[in-house]
């Protein structure tokens, strides 16, 4: 495809979207003591900014609205990141702002390594039916992709937990973790080109679907 025919591509996709505003938060920080793997090789603050960079510059090139709202390296409290996300949705509505908060999952606080593999999302428990919505979405989506390893899927094809970066924002919010930092499997594969760009497709291809819902 020529670049003015991708162009154009990707303003008829586009006009196909809702106008809404994207936010991408990346959890953590560089100073949130023992989010890594075991052998130190995935920092979960590193891998969800560069996951987020990576979706945000995918969007962008489709003519979407979408921010991160954390581009320091440094932890962010979840106060501010709620803070700067209830600004947002102030400024240009409620129902025209999405958030979602991209983390990788650990099944102990032990520094040793785990069986637990695969992909979840949450949604608050007082959570809207937009944001159950793409919390299905997004789980459909990982079956897709054969990222669900061995975890079980609840029905409503999504988990759910009153995280404040979910529970005290006022627009429709989901928390993807992305398979485990505990798990050497899901570490070798999240670190690989392959790992990471089927990371960054899945939160690519969900939020377009969402927005074009």
């Amino acid at each position: 495809m020529t670049s003015v025919n991708r162009q154009t591509a990707n303003i008829n996709n586009f006009k196909s979207y809702k106008k809404m505003i994207v936010l991408l938060d990346n959890g953590h920080g560089s100073n949130t003591y023992g989010k890594c793997s075991p052998d130190k090789r995935l920092m979960e603050w590193k891998y969800a900014r560069e996951i987020t960079e990576a979706v945000e510059k995918q969007l962008k090139s489709e003519g979407v609205d979408v921010r991160r709202i954390v581009t320091e390296d440094m932890d962010i409290t979840l106060g501010e990141r709620c803070r700067r996300v209830n600004a947002l949705c102030t400024k240009y509505g409620s129902k025209n702002v999405v958030l979602v908060s991209v983390h990788v999952n650990a099944a102990g606080s032990d520094n040793k390594w785990h069986d637990a593999r695969g992909f979840s999302v949450w949604v608050s428990k007082k959570g809207s039916t937009s944001s159950k919505n793409l919390g299905k979405m997004f789980t459909e989506e990982a079956i897709k992709q054969k990222l669900m390893g061995n975890r079980w899927i609840p029905g409503e094809k999504y988990w759910q937990a009153n995280y404040q970066i979910i529970t005290n924002t006022n627009c429709p919010a989901v928390l993807t973790e992305n398979l485990f930092q505990d798990n050497k499997e899901d570490v070798d594969f999240l670190l690989s080109k392959e790992g990471r760009e089927k990371i960054a497709n899945l939160h690519v291809d969900v939020i377009k679907k969402y927005l074009k819902g």
